[in-house]
């Protein structure tokens, strides 16, 4: 199917229009756990040990078996943007 043809069938489809240009702009994207731990060359272990996170949940998550909960979300946002506090913040 040719990318013009996949467009027509998506515009068609009344249950699922596709996203407007000023919903894609408002929309938050949540990292991938596998992204982050790429970006800071983080094992899954090491990521789920830092990070207080079950192994197999880190792994469900990059296998797409499971996706993050709403508040696995935000702390992978928050990971993405200042992972030293998230690590100092579970310290203690």
């Amino acid at each position: 199917m040719s990318e013009e043809a996949r467009h027509r069938a998506a515009v068609s489809d009344p249950d699922a229009p596709p996203a407007t240009k000023a919903q894609l702009a408002r929309a938050r994207r949540v990292p991938t756990v596998r992204a982050l731990r790429a970006r800071m060359n983080l094992t899954q272990e090491e990521f789920a040990a830092r990070f207080h996170l079950p192994l197999g949940t880190v792994r469900d998550w990059e296998q797409g078996a499971h996706r993050p909960d709403k508040a696995a979300q935000v702390l992978l946002t928050v990971i993405a943007r200042d992972p030293e506090a998230v690590a100092r913040a579970l310290e203690g």
